[in-house]
């Protein structure tokens, strides 16, 4: 299969290490914040019945494979493929790493403990170069361990993370960009 490299723009670098959330407490464990940060539409909303349990900051990937459109022949597009990040307590440099996101989506803590869920809800970024806010259900979870009594996930805050408009054609196909990017994701359990 062949790579290509498609590197970033400066412009998209300086905002992905400026990128910071809420200044948060750094310790070996998630962050657990006293009330959600950052306000999301109401489509993206955590059920009834959960809280905030913790949040933690991706710093990574997205992962997408230049594909045919199904749409007709001679056209061709970039194909998310998965998530492949390190989970920290904040976007801090100095933060702790936590854990591990990737394909699933799984969130995968230091501990062991794994929570993989699927797109309920998304609404555009704040940010119009950056991928889209999330609500995810948890499908299944550890029983024990950091992630065993999760819910339900926001993705929000993001920054980055968008395919290429450009660079996959018929001589491309199955050609691989991985674009950076940054969130913060917080973590619900029923209450």
């Amino acid at each position: 299969m062949k790579k290509i490299a498609i590197a970033g723009s400066i412009a998209t670098a300086a905002i992905l290490s400026a990128c910071s959330t809420a200044p948060v407490k750094h310790t070996a464990d998630p962050v657990a914040p006293a009330a959600q940060v950052v306000s999301v539409p109401a489509n993206l909303k955590a059920p009834a019945g959960e809280v905030l349990a913790f949040q933690m900051a991706a710093t990574g990937v997205q992962i997408y494979d230049c594909r045919a459109n199904k749409s007709g022949p001679k056209k061709f597009e970039w194909v998310f493929r998965a998530p492949e990040a390190e989970l920290y307590a904040s976007h801090d440099p100095s933060s702790p790493k936590l854990g591990k996101h990737y394909e699933g989506p799984t969130w995968e803590a230091a501990d062991g403990s794994r929570v993989i869920a699927e797109v309920v809800a998304k609404s555009d970024s704040v940010d119009t170069n950056a991928i889209p806010w999330l609500l995810l259900k948890a499908k299944s979870s550890s029983a024990n361990g950091t992630f065993s009594k999760v819910t339900s996930i926001q993705r929000v805050v993001t920054v980055g993370g968008k395919a290429p408009l450009t660079g996959c054609s018929d001589f491309q196909i199955g050609a691989e960009t991985r674009t950076p990017y940054k969130a913060t994701y917080y973590f619900f359990k029923a209450n």
